[in-house]
Formats: C-alpha cells, sequence, structure tokens
C-alpha cells in the first residue's frame, strides 16, 4: 500500500546529502549544506502528511527563473500539445512562474485532482524497482532540492526544475499517467533482469520519449522537456536537413542545429554532440538500448502518438513471463490488489 512506501523515503542509492567530484556544486560548501537540510525533511515525511513547505533562498528562485523561462519557450514549439496545456493550467492552479519555485504539495493536490497520482520527497535517487514499485501505487518520488546555480540550465541528477517542469505536467495527463502506472505494475515480482529491461524502457518513453504530433516530432519525455538542449537536439537536430528546410529557419539557423559549430550550441552543450538516431518505438527494442546518463542522448525512440506509446507499453508488460498473479491498483484503499495464485504482499516487498 501506499504507507508502505514511507519505507522507501529515505532509501537513497546516490545523490541527496552527497554529491559525486564532477557535479558542479561539489566544492559548494553551503550548496552541499543547503541541500542536506532540504533532504533531511524529506526524511522525515510519512504518508498522508503534506509534503514540507521548502522556503526557497533568492539564488534557488532565480535559477529556477532562469531554467523555467527558457523551457517553457522552447517547449512551445518542442513539446506535445498536452504538456502546454497542462503548463498553462498549473500556471493558474499550483503557482508555476519565473518568480519562485512552485511547492511540491500544491502539485501533488493538482496531480491527485486530475489523474490521481501524488509527489512524495525523496533523498535522492532510489533503485530502479523501488522507484517502479512506486509508480504501481500511482506515486511519483519526487526531489525538492535546486541544481547548482552556476548551472541553471544543467544538472547530472533529477532535480526539482527536472520533476516540476519535466515530469508533474505530463502527469496530469491521462495517458501518460495511465503508462507511467503500466511500467509500475509490471515492475511488482518481477524478476531483476525484467526489472532492468522496464527501467530502460521507462528510460526511452517517460524520461526521453518522443512522439509524432502534428506531422511534426514534439517530446514527451521529462528528460527532454526539462532540457532545452535535449529539446532542441532529440527535436530538430535530429531532422534530415530538407525538413529543417522546410520549416521557418534562416540557413544559418539550420547549419547550427544541424553542425553545432557555434557559441549558441556549445552553450547548450551540443557542440560535440553527435546527430542523434531515432527509431520508431518498439518496446523489446527500446528495452534492451543502452544509453548514457550524463549527456545529450543518442538515440531516441519515437511513438506514433503518446496513445500508441501507452498501447505498446501495455503491449510489453503483457508479453513479460507470467508471475502467478495479475495486480491492480485500489484507488480507494491505496493498495494493490491481486488475483492468483499468489497473495499480494509476495508481489510487492520494498
Amino acid at each position: 500500500s501506499r504507507v508502505d512506501l514511507d519505507r522507501l523515503g529515505g532509501k537513497a542509492l546516490e545523490y541527496g546529502e552527497d554529491l559525486d567530484s564532477d557535479h558542479p556544486g561539489f566544492l559548494d560548501a553551503a550548496y552541499r549544506e543547503r541541500r542536506k537540510d532540504i533532504v533531511q525533511a524529506g526524511r522525515a515525511h510519512h504518508h498522508g502528511q503534506e509534503s514540507p513547505v521548502v522556503e526557497y533562498t533568492k539564488d534557488e528562485n532565480r535559477t529556477w527563473a532562469v531554467a523555467y523561462e527558457k523551457l517553457r519557450n522552447a517547449a512551445k514549439d518542442h513539446a506535445v500539445a498536452a504538456f502546454n496545456t497542462h503548463l498553462t493550467e498549473m500556471e493558474k492552479e499550483c503557482g508555476y512562474a519565473s518568480g519562485a519555485v512552485p511547492q511540491q504539495k500544491d502539485v501533488s493536490a493538482y496531480l491527485t485532482s486530475r489523474t490521481g497520482f501524488q509527489l512524495r520527497p525523496v533523498t535522492g535517487l532510489l533503485s530502479p524497482r523501488d522507484f517502479l514499485n512506486a509508480l504501481a501505487l500511482k506515486v511519483f518520488f519526487s526531489t525538492q532540492y535546486i541544481r547548482h546555480p552556476s548551472r541553471p540550465l544543467y544538472t547530472p541528477e533529477p532535480d526539482v526544475i527536472h520533476e516540476l517542469v519535466g515530469h508533474a505536467p505530463m502527469l496530469a495527463d491521462p495517458d501518460f499517467a495511465e503508462m507511467s502506472q503500466t511500467i509500475g505494475l509490471a515492475s511488482l515480482g518481477a524478476s531483476e533482469p525484467q526489472i532492468q529491461r522496464l527501467a530502460t524502457l521507462y528510460w526511452f518513453t517517460v524520461e526521453f520519449g518522443l512522439c509524432t504530433e502534428g506531422a511534426q516530432r514534439k517530446a514527451f519525455g521529462a528528460g527532454v522537456l526539462s532540457s532545452v538542449a535535449e529539446m532542441f537536439h532529440g527535436c530538430l537536430r535530429s531532422l534530415p536537413e530538407a525538413t529543417l528546410a522546410a520549416r521557418e529557419m534562416s540557413p544559418s539557423e539550420r547549419h547550427r542545429m544541424l553542425v553545432g559549430s557555434s557559441g549558441w550550441a556549445a552553450g547548450l552543450g551540443m557542440k560535440d554532440a553527435p546527430t542523434p538516431k531515432v527509431h520508431p518505438l518498439d518496446a523489446e527494442t527500446a528495452s534492451q538500448q543502452p544509453y548514457p546518463i550524463t549527456t545529450l542522448q543518442p538515440v531516441y525512440f519515437e511513438a506514433e502518438s503518446l496513445s500508441s506509446a501507452k498501447a505498446e507499453l501495455r503491449a510489453f508488460s503483457s508479453r513479460l513471463p507470467p508471475r502467478g498473479f495479475d495486480p491492480t491498483f485500489e484507488a480507494v484503499s491505496e493498495r494493490i490488489v491481486c488475483t492468483g495464485e499468489k497473495v499480494c504482499r509476495e508481489a510487492y516487498l520494498p
């Protein structure tokens, strides 16, 4: 049940309080201490409580403002319509604006009213099994600390910008929410090899998924939607030059996009990135595709639509070896119920 998830909030594998040596904030003692304070508040959270309120500093709100404005503008051209629709509504309902970081509790309440999903604070990265298991319960573990101010458009890990700009607007969409929960339900009782394939499929859909919309390539994955560079890289640089020429772009703009030989491209981390490959979404293939974590993606998968991506993930999940039970989420009791030979407790062991 969702109560069981209390045991996961503090089970981070990495980051949170500790930073790798290549993290932009590694040598910033004040930044590290600030993250520690935010993490400690999240560690004390329990089911039934609102997420703790974080009083973000001027520097943190300034970092949010820089990223939010650029992401908001890029999304108008490169995000699926559902993202822009929900983001506009969240500006009215949840306090989304360039002036200050929204509070997780307000965003969670909004999502619950739309799709039944809720956000919960987490101290860092969870194991793939723990994170995916929570999605089965329509719970998305979400960080509250923010990236280092020296790199407002980059983070090597999930942060509040990635969570609230990349994930939250799409979790308000019924198709995307169901797609996320489908992977979560498939993870219950899965073997370790199956968990790895499901986590990889999650990466290429929920995190870095693309789809066709209005005859154009659009982003619906949070890793793309929370990165200006990834939006340009995945949605434009991956297109044939003839397709770019048909758009309202000057020859010099097309050259910068394709070749990445300008200060503009270098500033987005695109200068040395090769042109990415985009394949039609096939869950069997995507679930076995290697990927980098801290660089622009060299490979994307493109669905025909959000609904077709959802159908593809549902079909993949149905082809996994039988587990002896069929789990579903019961919203009223906030728990997983199962039919079959095994009891629910065997299906979900956080």
